[in-house]
């Protein structure tokens, strides 16, 4: 019997690494992750429905359920963002070198 190792992460980087994906995918994955919390700490301090959100955002109730599961695997990073919008917040982008 095969047995699969379990690895830990903490980071994003260290989560890529540990898939074998590239840098830029750990950042993507950091990026959303950040979008997806703020999301959601946002629709639950404001009490809003799945469909209060999807009415605000223009987008179907069935995405704005995936986003608040985590299920963001088939959702965009600008429907996020569109999100983010509708829900009165704005996303700061800063740069920093990839180490």
């Amino acid at each position: 019997m095969n047995r699969k190792k379990r690895v830990g992460t903490r980071t994003s980087g260290e989560l890529a690494r540990a898939l074998e994906l590239t840098p830029a995918d750990g950042a993507e994955i950091e990026l959303r992750s950040e979008l997806n919390t703020k999301i959601a700490e946002e629709v639950k301090r404001c009490r809003l429905t799945h469909a209060d959100v999807a009415r605000m955002a223009k987008t179907s109730r069935t995405r704005v359920a995936a986003i608040l599961n985590r299920n963001t695997r088939d959702v965009s990073s600008d429907l996020l963002l569109r999100v983010l919008y509708a829900l009165d917040w704005a996303a700061r982008v800063r740069f920093k070198r990839a180490t």
